[in-house]
């Protein structure tokens, strides 16, 4: 490396706590629109598949705009993408508050998920250039994956607590403030000019990264876990609300499924050095499977926040394992392609998946998305040991 370029990597190391709070603001002003959202159909009796179909909105943004994100961040480094996704994450939330409408909402919903897709992918390019050896990246990784799990263990609460004592407009407002406090935080990262694109990158698609056998299996294991995730946040409002919970006692179970993923990624922060990819991934989607099909029968409130926090644990350790094998299994320079069709992929299927569950439970039971994660999970299991057999052959 030249002198201007470790001068660089460490400005980027000091500033990587920046990095992870704009990360956080961001992901939480989804998060706390997504809980307010749902609950705001329920109340206003739409019913079980409008809360998919409303959920299935926050994937339809990032389907049309990850690849171009990816270049974005490519080109332009971080504060260009981050002051998109500030702009569209404000944007939908006070659309939400000022008119709480069921258009309305939906289109604000359809911002905020386009805000995360757009932010998400440079926050994750910057974090990628923090690496100083591949070794390093399960650790680097493990904090951005952070962010969301922060975000997701207290937006619930702050939101539910919020509905309960103020109202449903005093969640949104608080949805708006938070795009204005990650664009201040992102402010404190400094900019950098990323290196010139070549002709040879703008031809070669990213879809051609496809083309990798270990790439295309990652992309696979990658779509049922996130699929997993969307399930979990599909059916708990949806169960909460039928077993007569609060919207405070919602946001518990929620926020134990996320304080569940901050615990696991600090301890992949904690023992990086340790950790197998692959053997953390077969875990945790075991794990994961169990207690899909155990969860209908979990009693009360207690219960659902012990299987929440379980599956918290096994969904929360994938992103960090998922990112670094990414690293590894793609070319350097396409890095930002690679994230970019990951963000597109993850939220095509996320588009179909909660809306699928909504029809599900509303034609036969509450827990029948559950079910079938636990049966895609099973399937799953053999691109993943393909995936370790490779490794192995390399």
């Amino acid at each position: 490396m030249s002198a201007a370029g470790a001068v660089r990597a460490a400005e980027l190391r000091r500033a990587f706590v920046w990095v992870i709070a704009t990360l956080i603001c961001v992901h939480a002003c989804m998060a706390v629109t997504r809980v307010t959202a749902s609950l705001w159909v329920l109340e206003h009796g739409y019913g079980e598949a409008s809360v998919g179909l409303l959920l299935s909105l926050f994937a339809v943004a990032p389907i049309v705009l990850s690849l171009w994100a990816g270049r974005l961040a490519d080109r332009h480094g971080f504060h260009r993408p981050v002051g998109v996704g500030v702009l569209m994450a404000g944007g939908g939330a006070l659309l939400a508050l000022l008119v709480q409408q069921l258009w309305a909402i939906a289109l604000g919903c359809l911002l905020c998920g386009g805000a995360i897709a757009v932010a998400a992918v440079a926050i994750q390019r910057e974090a990628g250039l923090m690496a100083d050896e591949p070794a390093h990246l399960k650790r680097i990784f493990g904090w951005v994956a952070l962010g969301p799990a922060v975000s997701n263990a207290l937006a619930p609460v702050v939101a539910g607590l919020l509905i309960d004592h103020v109202g449903m407009s005093a969640a949104f407002g608080f949805a708006v403030l938070l795009p204005l406090l990650s664009w201040a935080l992102a402010h404190k990262v400094p900019r950098h000019v990323p290196a010139p694109v070549s002709k040879s990158f703008r031809e070669r698609p990213a879809w051609d990264l496809l083309r990798l056998p270990a790439f295309r299996r990652l992309m696979l294991v990658n779509l049922v876990m996130s699929a997993s995730w969307d399930a979990h946040s599909f059916v708990v409002p949806v169960v909460g609300h039928a077993r007569g919970l609060s919207a405070s006692s919602i946001g518990m179970v929620l926020g134990s499924f996320a304080v569940a993923a901050t615990l696991v990624r600090l301890a992949i922060v904690r023992f990086a050095d340790d950790l197998d990819e692959l053997k953390a991934l077969r875990t945790s989607m075991v794990v994961a499977l169990l207690t899909f099909l155990a969860y209908a029968w979990l009693p009360g409130t207690a219960g659902l926040i012990a299987g929440s926090a379980l599956l918290g644990a096994a969904l929360g350790s994938v992103q960090p394992m998922i990112l670094a094998m990414l690293h590894k299994v793609t070319p350097p320079d396409r890095h930002g392609q690679a994230l970019g069709l990951r963000m597109l992929t993850v939220n095509g299927a996320t588009v179909g998946m909660p809306a699928a569950f909504g029809l599900l439970a509303a034609a036969t039971v509450l827990a029948a998305p559950m079910w079938l994660m636990a049966a895609a999970l099973a399937a799953a299991w053999w691109p993943a040991r393909r995936l370790g057999e490779q490794e192995r052959r390399s």
